[in-house]
Order: structure tokens, then C-alpha cells, then sequence
């Protein structure tokens, strides 16, 4: 009886092929743009992933200048950070895979002809370490270098290409300011971030190196910190916290004046607001899905009324009503099933070219195309029961009369 009903729905569909793909067109445009919208979110969302992943594994961030808001909206002025903070944490906090100290300037990079605006960073080893960056040539600093702050640098691809273009950096003298400096090394290239800053602008120097010629003090600006263990991120947090409060003297009913800064509860922010953007989009886009519906239920009206003295005639030999309202439903959900798959495959197509376009990883979502087809063939049983328990409610002797 199903095959029968199916061969009869394919065949009045097939009869009135033009309205019928107009009715389906509602369905393949909803489905196609729920999936489009969700597929490049979920790309989207991963890029951020991974460029967030790119700063490094673990991170906490410290920072001094931190604390309360001043007057207007500013913050209070704080100390900046030492060497012996720095000390002082790798001492006394454990597990931690990487304390790397950074004092930043900007400059102008020069070789030959070639000149370039970037900043440099003053840090230690432990610096690569933390931001998982690994070397395309050259070496790391020497601990000799370190503690004398011996002018030698290691570079940015993005500083490498504007100054050497193709050639060998390894070896040869910058100008950073005024002062020489050997390049000992070049940094494999991460690329943007998802902040949209250009991680591979910069050089790295010792940072006594920038505190003796560059900024004329022993400050610290920052403190990046790699926790060896993601499941002691908030107890090196809070250890970090209680260390730097008792070494600022910071009294217990003062706030902090520094901030440590925690890589996941960035990410979770980025993330999440991209995943509630895609879901509102997707939202919107599943409203077509709706039309789709409702152009269905009315195509299926204007198919009984067309019908109504075939209905009449199979209703007289014996035709029961159930019968009748599984023939009209069937194709109701023929119609709209077809439209979903038909909207799948656009939508796949369509989500895989706007993925390259937009330089965005192209992440299939199985759960979303199933729920996206499932959704197109309940609105084909929702829509669709009306028109066909309308047929079936047709009186055979009303039905044969009708003109």
C-alpha cells in the first residue's frame, strides 16, 4: 500500500512539475541557508580556535596598570614589574612549563636600502617555549647573551621579508634605532591573529638588551607564563595572584593593581558570541523553512479542490478515508523531502566555495544537516495534514457533483 501511495504521489507530482518545484523552492532556500550559515559559524569559530591557539598553550598573561578605574574612566597608575617578580614566580609558583619576561618598544628596522617599522620584545628563551614558536633557521639565545644583553636578534617572517626578501637573514646586521644587531635566528611565520595583529611583526631581543638601550630601565612590562598542566590553570592563577599581592604590598581590602590574564576566558568570550551570532542567523534562515511550509499546505489546498471529483470517485468504489489522507500527506512529505535534500546540496556546495572565499576552514556538520533535513520532512507532515484530512473528509456524493 506505501509503494502505491508513493507511485501515485510521484505521479501527480510529476504531472504539475513547474508548481511543484515553485512549492519546494521555499524548503531548498531554508535549508540551504540554515546550513550555509552554520557551516561557515562553525569555520569561523574554529579559525578563532586556532589562532587563539596559536599564542601559545596554558597562558597567563600578567600585566600590572590593572587595578580599580580612576577618575574619567582611567586606571590607577601601578608599578611596573622586575626581574625579581619574575624570579619570584618561578621559584616559588610549581608547575609551570615557561616564565618568560617581556618589555616592549617600537622601532624602525633597517638593512641596506631596506627599512621597515616594527616592535621589538624583549624576553628570554622561555618566550618560544610559551608561544609553542619554533625556529625556520638559526638559533635561540645564548645564556651568555642573555646576561651581558648582547645585541643579537632573532626576527619576524613578516620583518625577514620586508628587509631581506628572499635572501639568507641568518648572519647579517640590522640596524634596530641606532644600534647594530646581529640576526641569529628567524621565526616560523603564525600569521594573523584573530585580533587581526600581524603575530610575525616584531623582533625578539634579550631583555636586557631593551631595558639597558631601549628604555633606559630594569621594568617588565608583561609577564607571559605557560602552566605545564591545563588542569593547574586556575590554581598557578590564584598562587600567581596571592605571590604578586604580598610582593606590591597590597593590603586585603585594596584591589589588585595588576591583571592575570587567562587565554581560555578569551577564547570562551570570541567563541561564544560567535556561536550565538550563527545561532541567531540560522534562526532567521530557518524562518524560509516556515514559508517553505506554508506554500506546500497551500499548493496541496489547491491540489484537493482540483481533485475533488477524483477523490469522490475513490471514496464511492470504496477508498477509505485513512487511505486518502496518507495519499495526500505522502506527498506533501515527498515534496518537502526532496526540497531538503535538494537544499543540502546547495547548501553544502555553496557553504564549501563561501569557506575558500572567505579563508575559513570548511567544517561539515552532520548533526546540523540531519536536524535541517528531519526539519524539512516534519514541516512536510505539519503543513500537509490539513489539505489531506480535508480530502479525507470529503463527502463521496458532494465530491462527484462538484465541477
Amino acid at each position: 500500500m506505501i509503494l502505491e501511495t508513493l507511485m501515485l504521489a510521484q505521479r501527480e507530482i510529476r504531472r504539475n512539475v513547474m508548481r511543484s518545484t515553485l512549492t519546494i523552492l521555499g524548503i531548498v532556500i531554508g535549508v540551504a541557508a540554515v546550513i550555509i550559515l552554520v557551516t561557515l559559524g562553525s569555520g569561523a569559530t574554529q579559525q578563532v580556535a586556532d589562532q587563539i591557539g596559536s599564542l601559545g598553550s596554558n597562558i597567563l598573561q600578567v600585566r600590572p596598570g590593572q587595578g580599580p578605574r580612576g577618575p574619567g574612566g582611567a586606571r590607577d597608575s601601578s608599578d611596573e614589574f622586575d626581574m625579581d617578580d619574575v624570579e619570584a614566580i618561578a621559584r616559588e609558583v610549581p608547575g609551570l612549563a615557561a616564565i618568560a619576561p617581556m618589555s616592549s618598544a617600537s622601532t624602525q628596522a633597517i638593512y641596506g636600502n631596506e627599512n621597515w617599522g616594527t616592535s621589538i620584545t624583549g624576553t628570554t628563551n622561555d618566550y618560544l617555549i610559551a608561544r609553542n614558536w619554533e625556529l625556520e633557521s638559526g638559533r635561540q639565545f645564548l645564556d651568555a647573551e642573555l646576561q651581558a644583553g648582547r645585541a643579537v636578534a632573532i626576527l619576524g617572517a613578516t620583518v625577514k621579508e620586508e628587509l631581506f626578501g628572499g635572501q639568507e637573514a641568518v648572519g647579517q646586521a640590522v640596524r634596530l634605532g641606532s644600534i647594530s644587531f646581529e640576526v641569529i635566528g628567524v621565526l616560523t611565520s603564525k600569521g594573523e591573529s584573530s585580533f587581526g595583529q600581524d603575530q610575525d611583526d616584531l623582533v625578539l631581543i634579550p631583555i636586557r638588551t631593551v631595558q639597558r638601550r631601549f628604555t633606559g630601565s630594569t621594568d617588565v612590562g608583561s609577564i607571559m607564563i605557560s602552566v605545564a598542566d591545563s588542569d593547574n590553570i586556575d590554581l598557578a592563577k590564584s598562587s600567581i595572584e596571592s605571590l604578586l599581592r604580598e610582593r606590591r604590598r597590597i593590603s586585603e581590602t585594596e584591589d589588585d593593581d595588576f591583571n592575570v590574564g587567562d587565554m581560555r576566558e578569551i577564547a570562551s568570550t570570541i567563541t561564544s558570541s560567535t556561536k550565538v551570532l550563527t545561532a541567531l542567523l540560522s534562526a532567521v534562515a530557518a524562518v524560509s523553512l516556515l514559508v517553505g511550509g506554508i506554500g506546500i499546505m497551500n499548493i496541496m489546498l489547491v491540489s484537493v479542490t482540483e481533485r475533488t471529483r477524483e477523490i469522490g470517485i475513490r471514496l464511492a468504489i470504496g477508498a477509505l478515508g485513512s487511505q486518502v489522507l496518507l495519499q495526500f500527506l505522502v506527498e506533501a512529505i515527498v515534496l518537502s523531502c526532496f526540497g531538503g535534500l535538494l537544499g543540502i546540496i546547495f547548501g553544502l556546495g555553496i557553504a564549501r566555495i563561501g569557506a575558500q572565499l572567505l579563508s575559513l576552514p570548511f567544517v561539515f556538520r552532520f548533526d546540523i544537516v540531519l536536524l535541517a533535513f528531519a526539519f524539512s520532512a516534519v514541516v512536510g507532515v505539519a503543513f500537509g495534514y490539513f489539505p489531506a484530512r480535508k480530502a479525507a473528509d470529503l463527502d463521496p456524493i458532494e465530491a462527484l457533483r462538484y465541477e
